[in-house]
């Protein structure tokens, strides 16, 4: 049994401590900040107010408008992804012709920053002079309101975050798709199974771990979406597209109502945490199969 070096801790812990610190004291000081009434603009003193921050957001109806267009916009655009990117990811693990290429290819636009390719988008999507709409002139149809009506806007938002992260939910599922025993397949052939059985019999649920896991991260990723609405729609036409994110950005920024903002961010949290119990709790009876 070899000896415990001391030493090792002098050099460990410092960090360990500036970490926690970093972490945990921006969290305790949001959490009590949630329960005072704090606003920098116009100055006004502090006031212990209790619950009445996160009672004013039960029954703010715009809180609740940007929970369901976070959700709708989180869920569909990763369910999205998530069909698409199995697909392009099966494609790819059956070494199709020039599979190198597109591996490579198909992950660029995870490479971007989310703001140029926004920027990019609005400009693509603009309602007079974008060219998708001068396409569309062209033919003699009227210009499509992009970015200016609800259902386009949502729809925009939504398809900029698939082209921009199904990439990286072909990585993951390449990487687990790859990892599977080839035996099995092979077995599956000398019994005559199709490719359908093949997929619904074999590699389905032996991805279903990985699959969860993937579709699990995306949601989490996805419901912090700020960038991609602030910069083609600014949560307009008017709140419409307004997330969660942008939601306390508004209220934070610009507003500078600090405590109410403290109370959103962990509602928004609460939010998270209850869609992530829900989602595991459906899930693991059938992830206990795969153990």
């Amino acid at each position: 049994m070899t000896r415990e070096d001391p030493v090792k801790h002098f050099f460990l812990w410092p960090a360990v401590l500036i970490v926690l610190v970093m972490a945990i004291f921006p969290l305790i000081y949001s959490l009590a900040n949630s329960f005072m009434s704090l606003r920098l603009i116009p100055p006004r003193p502090a006031r212990f107010v209790g619950l009445e921050n996160y009672a004013d957001l039960m029954v703010d109806d715009r809180f609740w408008q940007v929970v369901s267009t976070t959700s709708f916009i989180a869920f569909t655009s990763v369910t999205l992804q998530f069909v698409i990117g199995f697909a392009i990811a099966l494609s790819l693990v059956k070494r199709v012709p020039g599979a190198d290429f597109f591996r490579v290819s198909f992950l660029l636009p995870m490479l971007v920053a989310p703001v140029a390719v926004a920027l990019v988008a609005r400009q693509i999507l603009n309602p007079t002079m974008g060219p998708l709409n001068q396409l569309t002139s062209f033919f003699g149809f009227s210009n499509l309101p992009f970015l200016t009506e609800t259902k386009w806007a949502l729809g925009s938002l939504i398809v900029v975050e698939i082209w921009q992260w199904t990439p990286l939910v072909i990585l993951l599922l390449l990487a687990g798709l790859q990892s599977l025993p080839e035996d099995v397949y092979e077995a599956a052939e000398l019994e005559n199974a199709s490719a359908w059985q093949q997929f619904w019999g074999i590699t389905f649920p032996l991805m279903l771990p990985m699959s969860a896991a993937v579709y699990f991260i995306r949601i989490v990723e996805s419901f912090k979406i700020i960038d991609t609405v602030f910069v083609m729609t600014g949560g307009g036409p008017g709140v419409s597209t307004e997330t969660l994110t942008l939601y306390a950005y508004q209220e934070g920024f610009k507003k500078f109502n600090l405590g109410y903002t403290s109370a959103l961010s962990f509602m928004f949290l609460a939010v998270v945490l209850i869609i992530s119990l829900v989602y595991l709790a459906i899930l693991k009876p059938h992830l206990e199969k795969y153990k």
